[in-house]
Parts: structure tokens; C-alpha cells; sequence
């Protein structure tokens, strides 16, 4: 019978909601070991040594649901082989205390200690004694297995039966029955971390945490499945494990507890039938790998072993139910203090922060920990993702990047998280391994899912029912391998990627279990080319069939039309070769219109005014602090800006790379068309005005793209770069200095203001300050630090700065120091603005002293600087001598009458310098009211309104005691609307309108 007619404890095909269960029920706490945790880890990532290498290759995670299996036998109740004699005892100790198992432990430790490439890569290294918290356990049984499942729906879940909790040290106690178990079968879902839990288990062993086992032997079914050779079970051993040459002439007449683990059973074609395997008890006969597993899972060979099988749902019944002492499922972070507890751990490690100060990326740590705490309190949606744990570390390595990255070298892009992500869980994986096809598992998932995830994109949706998935996955199932493979999806990886919505009245809905990861799907699923019609596909096929049949037609005319002269066959070989080109043509057609459509989603003027991509994730992760929405409340529209994003970072070589590890190929010459098809448009429309935060998307697509001359012509063609109000986090700021640093053209402006810079993000961005002749760095709490950075960027030799705004930055004193050395040695300066900098009569000094070394400013403004007198007179002094500066701004600063009169009298005929103090020039109106007017009424919400209100109010009696002055009716209406004016704007500030 096949598998998809099979029972595999879930309903008839149309019903998607009852699928097999994949979290437990209880969600109350159980005992942490707080050693690693279960991070996706790829075992077999790190190139390994002969000695050390157990071949170790499977994978992390699990799979999706149950099987139908059988919990009864696998219990051993017999002794030890009579045999076993206190020679071969004592042969023994020998053995062990000339070290071999030593060494072996040692050999194990350094190989199972190794971390992933990738987690190396998006992060700091922690070793698993460091960072580990166990999952979940719970024994199973056939009775509670072969039961119907409930809908998959959270509510289900969390009211499920308790099963029993067992740890880890506890799996071969005896079992309900007093029989000691022999034979474990441990399953789980696809990223639950079987193997990262085989990992840690191999690691204690070693480190003397599980003395029950005297020597463990780990094996990859993986590697199994690609030995086709007879090998006995000794050669096997000593193939793998070189030290053990000595130990394993002495297994089977030896009291020795060994421990034998199958990592990944689900990679292995199993028969117990006697006709299929044959009895084998000789551990020095040589037959099939198989025949060995079978074997010793029969307790025919080493029957005093004991075993541990590790496998997804669908394979767990290819072991008869009479061989298996105890089922047990692991259930990942059903409980939500096992996820805090992991985040909790992880984002505390030292070192996760880089290479800031102790106390500052302390505190940052605190406070990611604590929102990301309060998010999963809420019971979001990220609760149900985070149920397993390959997503928690997914979560982690997200938000290093968003918060610690500080320079980001080529290899560290988003997409490239993702990449490695699914590497770490599905490298080297077929669906079904029953199958003679062997289809790539992320193969059938980028055509099956990815297809209800650009739906879902073009449709702007991201909850999905059963109707949409019958649609995408059942409706082209023609053939029973399809049905099977179908099955074999459903029940171990489906979880991986879907669960059930959280929101009220959605709870019989599905989304991804990961927002971002339904756009990578949806973006590998067009960038693979599986969206195309109908014609396009039976056009593919026939194209192939007679492409593979041209040649040998080609032969037969050949010596057809020499025996007999028929002029019409060259013209039919002709017209065979004509299809093949044609549909040529037409599939380059196809890769246009991938560039058209990332193009348009990459420019969608709907989605212009959102938070750019990077704060998206970062909300979608932590959260978003404020009231909760209320149920009837309209949602927001749905966005998917990180869509077009993701199909430029598939496009990378590097991700290419990967992919073709997973079974999905990109070839070279398609990424070239593609980016050629696609580059004028993008130019042409990222050349366009576009808002500060989809500029950054802009930016941020550029860096996923990964593709220098691509790049650099589209960075050639901004002139004027405006940022503002762009939080530029330290990820933010090295990736807008990545991409730049493409070319090295001069920037018109580069507009900065209020964000949330600092002196570290100035050293990041340094290159690109460089080459900007306007700066704008207004509202960005700059203070003595950064302004020391700016001062050895005025004095670079190949600075282009000509002007400099840093307006309501808290400079002081100090700062002001360092920017006088600046003026004094700058060559390309001539606008600096210090306006509202608290520079006080000190700093404004400190300028005054060294503005006479400068010969290059036009104008200075020190408005709203609490400047007296003294001071005040002291910089127009200097500026009377300098000579190029003619414009100072004076502005709101505590300057007497007095003072004001020695400054009205300043001449520009005659002094070279305009000193802009008040709203009058002696008895008419200043030419720059309204440039003054209009600088009080951008700043008015960062400066303090009292002190506003009382400048305006002296401006107020200037004006009018100007007026009463002057005969003149021209200047006293000129008086009279500049008066207006200041009451219009005084009146406002008292009703809060302004």
C-alpha cells in the first residue's frame, strides 16, 4: 500500500487544518540544562580531520509530525553473552587504560564542539557548554500516535493531554513495564534540533556528563546511505574511529556499555524482512551498511548495545514496533519560558555586542532581551515560531545583525542569513529517500510554498486557508510518487514553514512562521523561474525532448539524403533546430520580465512612506511598543518591501552557491541577464526623488545585491543623497558606506539630520563624508566625541566639505575647540552652522581664535548660543579682518542694547561683514526677517518655547520702536508685516498650534 494511503495519524487529504501535532500540550516549565542550545547546526559543516571525523554529516532539526509506529519492545531483558569472561575483562582495562578511549573522547569533543561556518559568521562563536537549553522531550506511545489529530489550531495545542516530560540522561531507564530499554527512537520536526541535542549528547559523554555509557560510537545514516560496498561492522568502526582499533576486538566479550547513535534514519532504505536482510551476528562478516543498522536495531549483533535512533515523523515506522523499547518525541520550545530562557542567554553572552564599551552594549543587551521578552508575553505570533528552536537562533542572528553589525563585509547580507539558514536545515536533504527520483527537499519547497508565498505577496496577503494550500500543493498531483511525496511533506516539513495564525477569528488560517521567510520563498520562487504558464512549461519540455533527439536525427538524414538525394530533408533537420532556439529566445523573455517585476516591487509608490525594510524586521521581531490594536480595528495594509530585496540577494554569487547545495540551481549567465535586463530601469527610477526611507531600501538592495558594477552605476547617478529622520543604526550606516564606496564621485549633499548619529557612526561613514561637499548633520546629539571626528575629517586632505550644518547638536565648549582647529587648517569650507550648539561665550571664543587662521568661510552662524556681548563682538571683530566672511548669524542670543547698537553700525562697504542679530537694520527692516522668521519656525520643536516666546517678544519691541523712529509710510508697512508676522507666530506658540 503507499504511504500517502497509509494512516499517518492525520485525516483525508482535503482537510489541511488536521494535520499531525507538532507542539506539545503543557506549558508549564520544566528543568533547564544550561548548556547549548538548540541552535541549527549543521554537523558535518567544518572540514574535518581522518582521525577525528566520525563522518558526521547529518543534519539539524527534525521534521514535521508523527508516523504511524509502535511503542511496544526493544526491551532487553537478558544478561551479557555467556562469553564474557574475566579475561577478556581484564583485556579490556588494558585497552581503556592504555588511553584508546581516551583519545577517542578527545577526537570526539574537538569534532562535535565545532560550530557551523554560519554561526562563526552572524555572530560570536559560544561553544554548546556555553549556550544550550534543552528542548522539550515527551514520550510517546502508538495508541496516542494513531489518534485523529485535532485541528492545528494554538488553542489545540496548548489543551493537549501532558504527555510525560524525560530528559535526555533518562531515555534508556526502564520502561513502564520495569524492562530495561535498549532501543531508543528519538523524532522530531524539521528544525526542532535532533542532531544539536545529539551534538550536546555526544559532548557530555566526552566531558564525563553521562556515565552511564563507558564508550559511544556516533554514526551519520547520511554517510551510511552512500556506502554501497559489504564492510563488517568492525572495519566500519575502526574506519570511522581509528582509535578504537584496539578497543573493538573486545566489544562483543566485553561488559562494556556501549553506546551506538544513528543520527538521521530517515536517509536509510531499511528491511527487516528476513527475505530483504539477512540474520548477521558477526561483527567481522562483511555486508551492507543497512544489514548492519538492521542488525544491531534486531539485537542480533551486539545484543548488550544500546541504540538511539534519530529520524523525521515519516520514517519512524521503517523500524518495526517489536524492536523499539521507547518512542520520544522532542517538542522543541513548547514553553515560553524555554524561549526567553534561550534568549536570555544568548543575546548576554560577552562579546555579542563587538567592541563597544562594556556598559553600553550591556545595557543594550538588557533591553533587546527585555522586549523581545515582552513580545513573546503577548502571545504574538513570533511565540508560535519560536517554538522551534532552529527559529530562535534565527531570531538571535537577526537581531545581531540589525544591532551589532558594525562593518559588513560581503558576506553578511539579510538574504544571506536566510540562505544559510535554510542550508543549516535542509543541505543535502531529499524529500523522500524511498523515492528513485530523490528530490531535493528546498527544491520541492521553492515550487510548492514558494508559490503560495508569492501569491500571497501579489496578493498582499500573509494569512492563508485551507483552500489556498489545497490549491497550491493538491492541484497538480496526477501520479501516486506525487501523493507520496506530497504525504511525506505534510508530515515533516510543513510545520517548518506554516503555522496557525494567532489573531482572533484566525485562528483555522495559516501563515509563515517567519513574515520575511514567506518574501525569500516568494523571491526564490520567481528567481528560479517556476513562474510560468502553461504554455511556457509544455514549450520548456518539448524544447528538451527534441533538443536531446536533434543530433541523432541529424545523423540519420545524413546518411538517409546520401543514399537517397531528397531535397526536402535538410529543410525538416533545419526546422527541428529552429524550435530549440526560438524557445531560446522566448525564456530569455522570461528573465526580463523577473528583472520587471523586482524593478516594480522595488519602486512601489504605495509602499514609499513606510518604515524602510530594516526597522520592518526589527518591529516584527521585538515588537511594537505602544496600545495594542483593538480586534475591530481595521489592520494596516500589508507590506512586502523586503520581496524585490530578497530577489536581488538570491541573485549574489555567494547565495547562488548555496542554493546549488540545496538543489537549486541559478545559473551564471540567467543572474547576468537578469541584472542586465534589469539595470536601466532601476537607474532610471532610483535616480528619481526618492523618500529618505526608500532610499535606504534603495541602498539596502543594492548591498543584498552584491553586485560592484551594478552598484556603482547606480551610486554614480545620485548626486544628492537625503536620509533624514532614517534612524541610521551602526548596520544602517555600514551598509550606506559599503555602497558608496563603490565610486568615488563627489556627492552634491548628503542630508543627515536627526539620525540618531553618534561619533561611531562618523568613523563608519568617514569615507563617505569625505566627498560630500554639502553635510547636513542637524539633530543628532553630536557632542565633544563626534565633533573630534569632525574635526579630523575637516582637516583630511582630500575633503570636499563646503558646508557644514550641525544645528541643534549638543557641541559645547569642548566640541567647539575642536572645531576651531578644524577651521584653522580647512581648505574647502565656506558655510558652517552652529546654530543652537550651547557653545556659550567660551566656545564662541574658542572659534574667534582660530578664525583668523581660516581663509576660506563665507558665513558662520552662532544663533541661539547664549552669546553675550563680549563674545558676540568679539567674533564680528575677527570677521571684519577675514577675507572672505561676510555674513555672521547672531541671532537669539543675550546681546544688550548696547550691543546691538555697535552692531548695527557695522557697514558692508565699509567693515566687509553683516552681523544678523535682530529683525531691524537701525530704522528699516532687515533684509533677512524672513530668513530669521522661517529659522525659528523649522526649529521651534527642538528648542525650548520659553525662551522662544521672550526672543520673540524683544523682537517684538524692536520692531516697534524702529517703527515709531522712522516718517518713512513705506518702511512703516514694511514694519507693520513684519510685525504681523511675529504676533501671528507668537500667538500660535500660545496656543500650541506651532
Amino acid at each position: 500500500m503507499s504511504r500517502a494511503m497509509q494512516c499517518q495519524g492525520c485525516l483525508p487529504w482535503a482537510s489541511w487544518a488536521q494535520l499531525p501535532r507538532a507542539l506539545a500540550g503543557s506549558r508549564g516549565t520544566r528543568s533547564v540544562s544550561v548548556c547549548a542550545a538548540a541552535v541549527p547546526g549543521e554537523l558535518g559543516s567544518v572540514p574535518c580531520p581522518r582521525e577525528a571525523c566520525p563522518c558526521w554529516t547529518s543534519l539539524p532539526g527534525g521534521a514535521a509530525a508523527r508516523g504511524c509506529v509502535r511503542y511496544q519492545g526493544g526491551s532487553q531483558e537478558g544478561s551479557a553473552q555467556p562469553g564474557s569472561s574475566r579475561h577478556g575483562q581484564s583485556q579490556l582495562r588494558n585497552v581503556a587504560s592504555s588511553g584508546a578511549i581516551k583519545k577517542h573522547q578527545k577526537s570526539l569533543s574537538a569534532w562535535f564542539s565545532h560550530q557551523p561556518n554560519e554561526e562563526r559568521q552572524f555572530g560570536p562563536s559560544f561553544s554548546l557548554d556555553a549556550v544550550h537549553v534543552d528542548p522539550v522531550i515527551r514520550e510517546s506511545s502508538l495508541e496516542e500516535i494513531l489518534q485523529p489529530s485535532p485541528d492545528l489550531t494554538i488553542q489545540n495545542q496548548l489543551q493537549q493531554p501532558r504527555r510525560k516530560v524525560i530528559s535526555l540522561q533518562n531515555l534508556f531507564d526502564v520502561d513502564a513495564c520495569g524492562r530495561q530499554v535498549k532501543n531508543v527512537v528519538l523524532y522530531g520536526t524539521v528544525g526542532t534540533g535532533k542532531s544539536t541535542l545529539i551534538k550536546k549528547m555526544v559532548v557530555d559523554w566526552c566531558h564525563g556528563r553521562l556515565p552511564r555509557f563507558e564508550l559511544v560510537i556516533p554514526f551519520s545514516c547520511e554517510d551510511l546511505s552512500h556506502s554501497h560496498a559489504h564492510v563488517s561492522l568492525r572495519r566500519l568502526i575502526t574506519k570511522k574511529y581509528q582509535h578504537l582499533r584496539d578497543v573493538v576486538p573486545v566489544l562483543e566479550a566485553s561488559n562494556l556499555r556501549v553506546l551506538f547513535i544513528l543520527n538521521g534514519l530517515e536517509r536509510l532504505n531499511l528491511d527487516f524482512r528476513l527475505a530483504g536482510t539477512e540474520l548477521c551476528c558477526d561483527p567481522n562478516e562483511p555486508v551492507p551498511p543497512s544489514a548492519i543498522v538492521v542488525n544491531l536495531l534486531r539485537k542480533y549483533l551486539l545484543p548488550e548495545a544500546s541504540i538511539i535512533v534519530t529520524t523525521r515523523p515519516s520514517a519512524v515506522r521503517r523500524i518495526p514496533g517489536k524492536y523499539v523499547g521507547r518512542y520520544a518525541e522532542i517538542c522543541g520550545f513548547s514553553d515560553t519560558n524555554l524561549q526567553k530562557l534561550y534568549f536570555q542567554m544568548r543575546l548576554s553572552q560577552p562579546g555579542c555586542s563587538g567592541e563597544e564599551s562594556q556598559d553600553r552594549s550591556s545595557a543594550e543587551q538588557e533591553n533587546l532581551v527585555e522586549m523581545l521578552s515582552r513580545n513573546l508575553e503577548r502571545h504574538n505570533q513570533i511565540t508560535a515560531a519560536c517554538f522551534l528552536p532552529s527559529y530562535c537562533w534565527l531570531v538571535c542572528t537577526t537581531l545581531h545583525f540589525l544591532y551589532f553589525t558594525r562593518t559588513v563585509p560581503p558576506s553578511q547580507t539579510l538574504t544571506g542569513i536566510y540562505t544559510s539558514f535554510l542550508r543549516l536545515n535542509f543541505s543535502g536533504e531529499v524529500l523522500d529517500s524511498t523515492d528513485p527520483n530523490h528530490i531535493s527537499m528546498m527544491k520541492y519547497v521553492a515550487k510548492t510554498v514558494g508559490k503560495l508565498a508569492y501569491e500571497g505577496v501579489m496578493s498582499r496577503k500573509t494569512c492563508f486557508s485551507e483552500e489556498d494550500l489545497r490549491q497550491c500543493f493538491e492541484v497538480e498531483m496526477k501520479t501516486e510518487s506525487e501523493l507520496n511525496l506530497l504525504e511525506v511533506f505534510r508530515s515533516d516539513v510543513f510545520r517548518f514553514f506554516l503555522s496557525p495564525c494567532v489573531q482572533p477569528g484566525k485562528e483555522h488560517t495559516f501563515v509563515f512562521t517567519i513574515p520575511a521567510m514567506q518574501e525569500y520563498l516568494a523571491a526564490l520562487y520567481v528567481v528560479l523561474g517556476e513562474k510560468k504558464t502553461l504554455a511556457q512549461r509544455v514549450g520548456k519540455e518539448l524544447s528538451e525532448v527534441i533538443g536531446k533527439v536533434s543530433e541523432d536525427v541529424a545523423v540519420v538524414l545524413n546518411i538517409i539524403s546520401k543514399v537517397l538525394p531528397l531535397r526536402f530533408l535538410p529543410v525538416l533537420f533545419n526546422l527541428l533546430k529552429i524550435f530549440p532556439r526560438y524557445f531560446s529566445r522566448v525564456s530569455g523573455k522570461d528573465r526580463d520580465a523577473i528583472a520587471h517585476t523586482m524593478a516594480e516591487e522595488l519602486f512601489k509608490e504605495e509602499d514609499y512612506y513606510n518604515d524602510d525594510v530594516l526597522d520592518q524586521i526589527n518591529s516584527s521581531i521585538l515588537g511594537v511598543e505602544g496600545p495594542m490594536r483593538h480586534p475591530d480595528e481595521a489592520p494596516d495594509d500589508e507590506v512586502f518591501e523586503l520581496f524585490p530585496i530578497f530577489m536581488g540577494g538570491i541573485l549574489s554569487r555567494r547565495n547562488r552557491a548555496i542554493l546549488e547545495q540545496l538543489g537549486c540551481s541559478i545559473k551564471n549567465l540567467a543572474a547576468f541577464e537578469i541584472a542586465k535586463a534589469m539595470k536601466k530601469t532601476v537607474i532610471r527610477k532610483g535616480r528619481k526623488g526618492l523618500p529618505p526611507s526608500e532610499l535606504m531600501d534603495y541602498l539596502f538592495f543594492l548591498h543584498e545585491f552584491q553586485n560592484e558594477r551594478f552598484t556603482a552605476e547606480a551610486i554614480r547617478s545620485l548626486r544628492a543623497v537625503n536620509l533624514s529622520s532614517v534612524k541610521m543604526t551602526p548596520l544602517k550606516c555600514s551598509v550606506l558606506a559599503s555602497v558608496m564606496s563603490t565610486t568615488c564621485h563627489e556627492v552634491e549633499e548628503l542630508n543627515l539630520t536627526s539620525c540618531n548619529l553618534d561619533s561611531g557612526s562618523l568613523r563608519t561613514l568617514f569615507p563617505v563624508l569625505l566627498r560630500c561637499k554639502a553635510l547636513h548633520l542637524q539633530l543628532n546629539s553630536l557632542g565633544s566625541d563626534a565633533c573630534k571626528e569632525i574635526r579630523d575629517l575637516l582637516l583630511h586632505d582630500k575633503c570636499v566639505v563646503s558646508s557644514l550644518r550641525l544645528a541643534n547638536n549638543p557641541v559645547g565648549e569642548q566640541g567647539a575647540r575642536y572645531l576651531a582647529e578644524a577651521l584653522a587648517g580647512n581648505r574647502s569650507l565656506t558655510q558652517l552652522s552652529l546654530l543652537h550648539t550651547a557653545l556659550g561665550d567660551p566656545g564662541a571664543e574658542a572659534i574667534a581664535q582660530h578664525l583668523a587662521q581660516n581663509r576660506h568661510l563665507q558665513e558662520l552662524n552662532l544663533g541661539y548660543n547664549s552669546l553675550t556681548d563680549t563674545a558676540a563682538l568679539r567674533v564680528v571683530e575677527v570677521a571684519k579682518r577675514h577675507e572672505t566672511l561676510d555674513k555672521v548669524h547672531l541671532y537669539f542670543n543675550d546681546i544688550s542694547e548696547d550691543g546691538k547698537r555697535a552692531l548695527d553700525s557695522l557697514r558692508m562697504d565699509r567693515d566687509g561683514v553683516r552681523a544678523l542679530v535682530f529683525l531691524t537694520a537701525g530704522t528699516d527692516v532687515s533684509d533677512y526677517w524672513s530668513h530669521i522668521l522661517n529659522v525659528v519656525q523649522r526649529n521651534l520643536p527642538f528648542w525650548d518655547r520659553e525662551r522662544v516666546r521672550q526672543h520673540l517678544a524683544l523682537l517684538l519691541q524692536d520692531l516697534e520702536s524702529s517703527r515709531s523712529q522712522t516718517a518713512n509710510p513705506w518702511r512703516k508697512a514694511k514694519f507693520l508685516r513684519v510685525e504681523s508676522e511675529v504676533k501671528k507666530m507668537l500667538g500660535e506658540l500660545q496656543d500650541g498650534s506651532l
